[in-house]
């Protein structure tokens, strides 16, 4: 069974903030792990992004909706220990 996360495990945003509520497995279920932008039917939507390429996307979108530099440094920091990125 899926375990369940707060966060998606490929970028880092908070699950309950996807406008679409999460991801979607091969199945048509909802993801626990991953959100909309990343993972649809089954598949990352960037499956060849770096967790590094993914910090400079993340902190850019932040950027773009209005956080501040250092904040958007901060959320985007864990991103290369989240699940995805882990060998």
């Amino acid at each position: 069974m899926e375990t369940s996360y707060k966060n998606c495990q490929s970028c880092g945003m908070p699950l309950k903030r996807d406008p679409k509520g999460g991801g979607t497995n091969a199945d048509g279920s909802r993801s626990l792990q991953y959100c909309s932008h990343c993972y649809e039917n089954g598949a990352f939507t960037r499956p060849d992004i770096t967790a590094k390429e993914m910090q400079v996307f993340v902190k850019a979108k932040l950027k773009e909706m209005g956080f501040p530099g250092f904040m958007a440094s901060f959320f985007a920091s864990p991103i290369p220990r989240l699940k995805r990125w882990k060998p």
